[in-house]
């Protein structure tokens, strides 16, 4: 298994697609996306235009979809909710198909959407993400950050290091063995730095200052710090549609 890490969409080729894709974002829509389909949400659609997901919803019964949009981590107007995933309750989201538009991780899942396998990770299901990874052994795997606007997010990277550091145990393989490139690399010393300190490391990163002084809820970043809390594995079943593994 070579796993590589790729901090955003834009540094991630796709010409080899890697085998499993596993697209990572955060705060905060693939920690929403977990909790979505954990709590019994049906599936989560991705878009990355706010006008195609209005148009494709339009076509659900509105009690059985919901339109989540956010841009700068602020809800869109015509949008049911934004991008926190405590605003995702079980009474909320039971089979219902969530229509889900962010700043950043849809346009990650769009970017990889043609590998043969894609996945969401974030902190909430790391341990189920490495579980699933361990079991199927794709040859190649790419953890695709999803980054701020084209530019680093520490807490992606992070991410990726938890998955990797799981990945090491599950296997047993050596890093040399597995880390396919610098950035994975890289991201297991980050993780093995702040693995206790992970709501620590959220206030220190840039969007996770830029969503406190957004008067984003405070929780937010407690629950998306937090390591191993959700069971399941957000899986592509179709292009952009996301469901719960089984």
């Amino acid at each position: 298994m070579n796993v590589f890490v790729y901090h955003t969409p834009e540094l991630t080729p796709i010409d080899p697609l890697p085998d499993c894709a596993v697209v990572i974002d955060v705060l905060r829509a693939t920690t929403t996306i977990a909790t979505v389909l954990d709590r019994g949400g049906a599936a989560v659609q991705a878009f990355s235009d706010i006008d195609e997901l209005l148009a494709a919803s339009e076509s659900w019964n509105a009690d059985k979809r919901l339109r989540a949009g956010e841009r700068g981590g602020a809800t869109v107007e015509g949008c049911d909710c934004g991008n926190s995933p405590l605003e995702y309750t079980a009474e909320v989201v039971r089979g219902r198909r969530l229509f889900l538009s962010t700043t950043n991780g849809t346009r990650a899942l769009e970017r990889v959407a043609d590998a043969s396998t894609v996945l969401t990770a974030a902190l909430v299901n790391r341990q189920a993400v490495v579980e699933y990874i361990a079991k199927t052994q794709p040859e190649t795997v790419a953890l695709v950050g999803s980054g701020w606007q084209g530019g680093y997010a520490l807490e992606d990277t992070v991410c990726a290091g938890a998955i990797l550091e799981g990945l090491l145990s599950a296997t047993g393989m050596k890093l040399s063995e597995i880390a396919a490139n610098d950035e994975a690399v890289a991201s297991v010393a980050l993780y093995r730095q702040w693995h206790d300190r992970l709501d620590d490391l959220m206030r220190v990163a840039t969007h996770g200052q830029r969503l406190l002084r957004l008067d984003a809820d405070r929780l937010d970043i407690a629950y998306c710090a937090e390591l191993d809390t959700i069971a399941t594995v957000p899986i592509q079943s179709e292009r952009s549609v996301l469901v719960a593994a089984s």
